[in-house]
C-alpha cells in the first residue's frame, strides 16, 4: 500500500505570506502629483499605455521618463538606461534637451538614452526578437514605443483576413514585451492614438469610462478592442481650450487657455482618477485639485 510522506507543513501565517504581492518598483514621473496619481508612477513588470490626440502632451510625458528613469531609487528613478523605440518622426533631441535642464543631478543624461527608428509592425517584432541578449548585460529598465498605432495604419486591410492578421501580431508583440517586463523588471510604455467615435450603437465599455473626451470629441483608443487587452495599464490624456473672457478698451473679446489631464481609464491596481497636468518649457508636471 502506498503511503504519501508529508514533507513540509506550513502555519497560516506563512501561507498568506506567500500570498502577499510583492511590491513592484515604479518609474517616478518626475512630478509628486502625477506620481500620486499613479500610486508613484509608471510600474515595472507591465505595459503602461499613453492614448492621446495629438498636442496633449503624450510625447512630452514620454520624454520626461527617459530623464527621470536614470534618477537614483531613492529619488523614485530606476538608475537605468532607456530605450526609445519611434515610429513617425526623427527622434526630438531639442525638446529632450529643454527638459534635461530641469534634471541638473544628472550628468550626460543623453549618453544614457538608445534610440531606434522603427518602419512597421513585423519590424518592431523583430527588434524586440533581438533584444534578449542585449538585455542580459544592459542597464536598460525602461522601453517607449511611439507610437504603436502608426505602424499598423498602412500595413493592413480593413478586410477579415487583415484583420485577423493584425489581432495576431497584436499579441505576438505584446507577449514578447510582456515576457521581457517581467524576465527583466522592465517599465514598457505604449503610446497609442484615438479615433473619433461617430455614434454609440456599440455601447462597448473598456475599463472606468464608457466615453472619452478631447477637443470637444467623443474619441477611443486605435486599434480597438483587440489591442486593450494586450495593455495592463491605460492612460487617457486629454486637451480642452477654455474661453477667457477679458475687457479691453470698453469691448468684449476673449482669449482662450488650452488645459490637459490626465486619466487613468484602466488599471489592475488604479481607481478610476484623474488630474490636470501643465507642459512647460523645462517640465510636464500636475496640477493639485
Amino acid at each position: 500500500m502506498n503511503q504519501t510522506r508529508i514533507t513540509h507543513l506550513m502555519k497560516p501565517e506563512n501561507l498568506l505570506q506567500q500570498l502577499t504581492p510583492i511590491p513592484t518598483q515604479k518609474c517616478t514621473l518626475g512630478c509628486p502629483i502625477l506620481d500620486g496619481l499613479l500610486n508613484g508612477g509608471i510600474p515595472c513588470n507591465s505595459i503602461t499605455e499613453l492614448v492621446a490626440e495629438s498636442g496633449c502632451g503624450k510625447t512630452q510625458i514620454s520624454l520626461q521618463l527617459l530623464l527621470t528613469a536614470q534618477l537614483p531609487v531613492s529619488l523614485g528613478g530606476l538608475s537605468s538606461t532607456s530605450l526609445y523605440l519611434y515610429s513617425e518622426s526623427p527622434f526630438p533631441l531639442r525638446r529632450l534637451h529643454q527638459l534635461s535642464s530641469s534634471f541638473p543631478t544628472l550628468k550626460n543624461p543623453l549618453d544614457n538614452i538608445l534610440t531606434h527608428p522603427l518602419h512597421s509592425a513585423h519590424h518592431l517584432f523583430d527588434v524586440l526578437s533581438q533584444l534578449d541578449s542585449f538585455l542580459l548585460s544592459s542597464p536598460i529598465k525602461l522601453i517607449v514605443i511611439d507610437s504603436i498605432a502608426a505602424l499598423f495604419r498602412f500595413e493592413f486591410e480593413n478586410n477579415p483576413r487583415d484583420l485577423k492578421q493584425r489581432s495576431g501580431l497584436f499579441f505576438k508583440i505584446s507577449s514578447k514585451l510582456k515576457e521581457q517586463a517581467r524576465r527583466f523588471g522592465l517599465a514598457v510604455v505604449v503610446i497609442n492614438q484615438v479615433v473619433d467615435v461617430m455614434d454609440d450603437s456599440d455601447g462597448l465599455r473598456i475599463g472606468n469610462s464608457t466615453c472619452l473626451y478631447t477637443s470637444e470629441r467623443k474619441v477611443s483608443a486605435a486599434l480597438g478592442v483587440s489591442w486593450a487587452n494586450c495593455v495592463n495599464t491605460r492612460l487617457f490624456l486629454s486637451r480642452n481650450e477654455e474661453r477667457i473672457d477679458q475687457e479691453v478698451i470698453g469691448d468684449d473679446c476673449f482669449a482662450t487657455r488650452t488645459r490637459r489631464f490626465i486619466r487613468v481609464v484602466f488599471a489592475p491596481h488604479l481607481p478610476d482618477s484623474y488630474c490636470e497636468f501643465v507642459i512647460t518649457r523645462e517640465k510636464v508636471f500636475g496640477l493639485g485639485r
